[in-house]
């Protein structure tokens, strides 16, 4: 399959990037890394009028430290997140989560904002985001924006962007000493996409945990969370209250099969948050 027909524009401000962003019958669509966009544009799935590409404009990328909280642009590459002093020793949960994002070649080119406002139910960093209490940080010609991550996924490929909406940033919260962090996902291979994952944060008296791969997109389940515990003893009740999963089947398995190897998940990413 080909791509339909597009037109192609990349501007050299954040301004006229917003400009082209709020056009809403020329159907705009964002890009930055395209390493989702392109195959989608190919299988005729997204069918921009105009493809509005990000790479020129200077500010998007970068990752800073500041008052317990580390920034990092929309643009930056997960290649850029992996060799990051700063992000192995303040955010160890993205660094886990890093190697498992399909391959080097991808990675080489991904984004992680681009990622985030995709929103793949099977993606790594909406789970990571939702488990961190992450905040995205969003711009429009109107101003900027910030949205909590747990408002800001709303289902499969479906986000809280606005008409004209971009993703600049977004912002993690800093681990401290003491905090807790586990990751795991079961694929059938390397680099596939996720059949089942769960992301453990236990940090400042509270614990998080989010799942992806089982659903229509990136969740968090409260009764797991509750049972479970900041000192991470639960496990036995928080698989059980998995139940209350929003699981959906697939090609890798019906629903009861789904929400089985989310509980296999939740169990070794609470054992390598203990480790």
């Amino acid at each position: 399959m080909k791509a339909s027909q597009f037109s192609y524009a990349r501007p050299d401000t954040l301004e006229e990037a917003l400009a082209l962003m709020a056009d809403e019958e020329a159907e705009p669509m964002a890009l930055a890394g395209g390493q989702s966009l392109m195959p989608m544009m190919n299988f005729r799935v997204a069918r921009p009028g105009v493809l509005v590409d990000l790479n020129r404009i200077p500010g998007l990328s970068g990752i800073e430290e500041e008052a317990g909280r580390v920034r990092i642009g929309a643009m930056t590459r997960y290649r850029d997140l992996a060799a990051s002093d700063v992000v192995s020793a303040r955010l160890p949960l993205v660094s886990a989560a890093l190697p498992h994002i399909a391959h080097a070649a991808i990675r080489n080119r991904g984004t992680i904002g681009g990622s985030l406002a995709l929103a793949d139910p099977a993606a790594e960093m909406p789970a990571v985001a939702l488990a961190l209490g992450a905040t995205l940080h969003l711009v429009s010609k109107d101003g900027p924006r910030d949205v909590p991550a747990d408002d800001f996924f709303l289902g499969a490929y479906d986000t809280a962007l606005e008409q004209g909406e971009l993703v600049a940033g977004v912002s993690f919260p800093a681990a401290g000493q003491g905090d807790r962090f586990g990751f795991h996902e079961i694929v059938r291979r390397h680099g596939d996409y996720a059949m089942a994952g769960a992301v453990v944060a236990a940090a400042g008296g509270a614990v998080r945990v989010a799942f992806f791969g089982v659903g229509d997109g990136a969740m968090r389940v409260p009764a797991a969370e509750a049972v479970l515990g900041a000192d991470l003893s639960g496990i036995d009740a928080a698989v059980g209250a998995l139940s209350e999963l929003e699981v959906a089947g697939d090609l890798n398995g019906d629903e009861a099969t789904k929400r089985h190897l989310a509980g296999v998940a939740l169990r070794r990413a609470v054992a390598e948050a203990l480790a």
